[in-house]
Formats: structure tokens, sequence, C-alpha cells
């Protein structure tokens, strides 16, 4: 299994509605083939070193990410979390 984490740190004037369509059309990309856990929310400690949004994704293995990053799906909602996002950190492992 691989294990794809990524944070995005929003930028300052993005609304709290903004936030919540990004959190909600990241949602939507669940059931695409490959990925065996999806996992995707506001974060609620709100630290100084907190990012806004997390999202965890459990693939099948590499091939299935690697499907994931150009589905035509995934890329309009990829597209969406740069324009809002000042910051998007990304680790992904095996597990």
């Amino acid at each position: 299994m691989l294990v794809h984490l990524v944070s995005f740190k929003y930028k300052a004037g993005t609304t709290k509605a903004q936030q919540a369509d990004h959190r909600s059309q990241l949602q939507q990309l669940a059931n695409i083939d490959g990925i065996l856990d999806f996992k995707v929310g506001e974060d609620v400690v709100r630290s100084p070193r907190s990012y806004d949004t997390g999202l965890l994704v459990v693939f099948r293995d590499r091939a299935a990410l690697d499907s994931y990053a150009t589905n035509p799906r995934h890329i309009p909602v990829a597209n969406l979390g740069r324009d809002l996002s000042e910051s998007i950190v990304a680790v992904d492992f095996i597990s």
C-alpha cells in the first residue's frame, strides 16, 4: 500500500465557503479506482504550524497513485487546491 498525505494552507482571504467547497470537491474523488482509503478534513487544532485542510489517501500501489495523478476528475480539483493555497506539502510512503 502507498500512503499519500497532502496538507493545504490557504491564502489569506480564502473564504470558509471556498475552503468547504475545496474539501467537498476532494471528497468526490474518493471512489477513483485504486483507492483503498480516503479521508479529508479541516484542521481543528489551529496551531501556528497547522495547515487548513488535510488529505489522506491510501492507494493499492504506486501505479494507482500515478493513475490518480492524471485522472481527469483529479486534475481540476488539484488545480483548485493550487489556486487557493499559499502552500501545499505532500509526502508519499509505503505502508
